[in-house]
């Protein structure tokens, strides 16, 4: 259990920095919060800021500060909900569309070439792996 939870902290280290630098390449202010805010816009759509809550399982009152950041950089678009109009929906600004899947391609070229060299299967049974290991921790309490 020991080399699992030194391993992880390792990998949690290396995503806090892989955050950091995508947010850094969007906007130069954006926070790391924010910039997964954008990312997950950016793969669902529009969205309330109660979805984003939820899914994202960041608190409200931070949601709510990262929101007004986004939008006073220009990163998000606010407007009404056509299923409630008392509702706003927020979605990500075209160009913050565009800079989040720039720096997406950015990561998954730095993967390939890190990890080119490491045999499909290999690569499939760290997924598989991975996978069974986010769902267990998921369903934890």
């Amino acid at each position: 259990m020991r080399r699992l939870e030194s391993e992880m902290a390792i990998l949690l280290r290396r995503i806090k920095c892989v955050v950091a630098e995508r947010a850094r390449a969007v906007h130069p202010e954006l926070q790391p919060s924010g910039y997964l805010i954008l990312a997950w816009l950016t793969d669902h759509g529009p969205a309330r800021a109660t979805s984003i809550v939820e899914n994202l399982d960041i608190d409200k009152g931070a949601v709510s500060r990262l929101l007004t950041q986004l939008a006073d950089l220009g990163l998000i678009i606010r407007g009404p909900d056509p299923a409630d109009g008392r509702a706003t929906l927020i979605s990500a600004s075209d160009t913050a569309a565009q800079r989040v899947a720039d720096a997406t391609a950015g990561l998954r070229k730095r993967f390939d070439d890190k990890l080119g060299d490491w045999p499909d299967e290999n690569l499939a049974n760290f997924v598989d792996l991975l996978s069974h290991y986010n769902k267990t921790l998921g369903t934890s309490p």
